[in-house]
């Protein structure tokens, strides 16, 4: 049986995601095997696995930070927001089907047996497996049937570290306050806290330190100093979106934020560009009139997101770009958007309809049943551009505009549309900009030289300066050894 060990937070957006990333690269750099697991992540940032399943974008990132390929089992229970209240459910890569928050909840003791097999699995290749929890460790109105945090956390008798974000504030009576409400059985099962993002002179927080571990009688592991390039990898929360650094004088490429956008990541490879400005519109914003490109990337709600365009009176900025000879660009569910119709008539999104696209492409896109979840690499057919991505999608488009199609794919299959003129394309590749060559292609059509720089590679040496900033602020040998006094439990 592997050692394991698991991050809990107090809250969401606490770094737990960044920290076991961290982490795995730390272990793994002293020759560990080393694998992440979260039992249960709500997020619409996915990825694909070789095996065609799909996982959380944050486990993707943690599972390259351990010199492994992404595993279904590093994220069996997998929650994608489609409304308020509901989600597509996904168990070991697979789509299990849609629940409303509380009919999940009597779901979850039937898919502890999937987070178990899962475990499991991971545990028997590996050396040490690094567990992130998901929200709050002390959400204890949910605990009955928790099988995220300190349910699944009593059930394998996984040590657990608790996390505070110190930046937020109130980072003593966060870690005190999660002690003082949950269960004390649960309580025991936390053996230390590690106090993260903080700014400033460390030693004015010592006394914190010390605070927090007489009240709580845990062990202080660590005070993590803010690391600002964490920005520069892959966000799973919307809440991660950031423009890029205002860059005067560059085309801009502007990309409208929808209520259930989803794999945003794929602009990260832009964002890094020097030649361009990506920058994220938030509601209520009027699209740029000065923007080079508009980008509608992925959507888990494509119709309601659509909707939510034409509502904020994006959809007339967009016309108005292309009448003043700018170039739009569709990803996924962005692309669906561009075709004349999206037809859910099974109502796999919400209530069953078909609803009017944007006009910009002459396509029509219909939800089915089957998920595509594929790693995909082809051409680009302009000019034989490699491009490599992975798709995933419900929908399945056609159309006159699909006989200009995007990018002719290994095994022969095509990708996408481009209008007559090529002022607007789509395509159901998810990161695609990744590519040195089809991120040069994009950004010469606007007038901009890219950098010759390897995305892949930037993200590989930020996890090991951000595996350096832990070995130097954290106990990393007494994290191994409560992951050793686990075995035993």
């Amino acid at each position: 049986m592997a050692r394991a060990l698991m991050v809990q937070g107090t809250g969401s957006n606490v770094g737990k995601s960044l920290l076991v990333a961290g982490l795995c690269r730390v272990f793994m750099r002293q020759g560990l095997r080393v694998r992440p697991f979260k039992p249960q992540n709500m997020s619409n940032n996915a990825a694909v696995t070789a095996d065609g399943g799909e996982i959380g974008r944050a486990q993707a990132l943690q599972a390259r930070a351990a010199g492994v390929a992404p595993s279904v089992h590093m994220n069996p229970v997998l929650l994608k927001p489609q409304s308020d209240i509901g989600a597509q459910i996904v168990v070991q890569g697979r789509v299990f089907g849609t629940a409303r928050a509380r009919e999940y909840q009597g779901l979850k003791p039937r898919l502890m047996a999937a987070v178990q097999e899962s475990f499991a699995h991971l545990g028997a290749e590996a050396d040490l497996v690094l567990v992130e929890g998901a929200g709050s460790a002390a959400e204890v109105n949910l605990r009955a049937a928790d099988i995220a945090n300190m349910g699944f956390a009593r059930a394998t008798g996984t040590p657990v570290i608790l996390v505070g974000d110190i930046d937020r504030g109130g980072v003593i009576a966060a870690l005190v306050g999660t002690k003082a409400v949950i269960d004390p059985q649960d309580a025991r099962m936390i053996r230390g806290f590690i106090v993260n993002r903080f700014r400033g002179d460390p030693a004015l927080f010592s006394a914190g330190m010390d605070i927090i571990a007489e009240r709580t009688g845990w062990t202080a592991l660590g005070l993590v100093p803010h690391f600002d390039e964490a920005r520069r990898l892959p966000a799973e929360d919307a809440l991660g979106l950031a423009s890029s650094p205002r860059r005067p004088g560059k085309p801009l490429i502007v990309v409208p934020v929808t209520p259930r956008l989803s794999n945003f990541d794929d602009l990260d490879p832009l964002r890094e560009e020097e030649g361009v400005e990506v920058r994220f519109i938030s509601p209520g914003t009027p699209l740029p009139a000065d923007a080079a490109l508009i980008l509608l990337a992925g959507s888990k709600a494509t119709i309601d997101d659509l909707l939510f365009v034409k509502s904020e009176g994006w959809d007339i900025d967009i016309k108005a770009h292309l009448r003043r000879g700018g170039r739009v660009m569709g990803l996924c569910g962005g692309y669906q958007m561009l075709g004349r119709f999206i037809d859910d008539s099974a109502g796999l999104e919400g209530p069953p309809r078909r609803v009017e696209g944007l006009g910009l492409l002459d396509v029509e896109t219909r939800m089915e049943t089957t998920k595509r979840l594929a790693l995909a690499r082809g051409l680009l057919v302009q000019n034989d551009v490699p491009v490599e991505g992975y798709e995933m999608h419900m929908g399945v488009t056609t159309g006159p505009d699909t006989a200009r199609p995007f990018a002719l794919l290994e095994g022969g299959r095509t990708d996408g549309a481009r209008s007559a003129g090529g002022q607007v394309s789509g395509t159901y590749l998810h990161g695609l900009f990744a590519g040195a060559a089809l991120r040069r292609h994009v950004l010469a059509q606007l007038g901009a030289q890219a950098s010759a720089f390897s995305h892949e590679a930037m993200v590989d040496a930020v996890l090991d300066r951000f595996a350096d900033h832990l070995e130097a602020h954290l106990d990393c040998a007494a994290l191994l050894h409560l992951a050793d006094a686990g075995k035993g439990m």
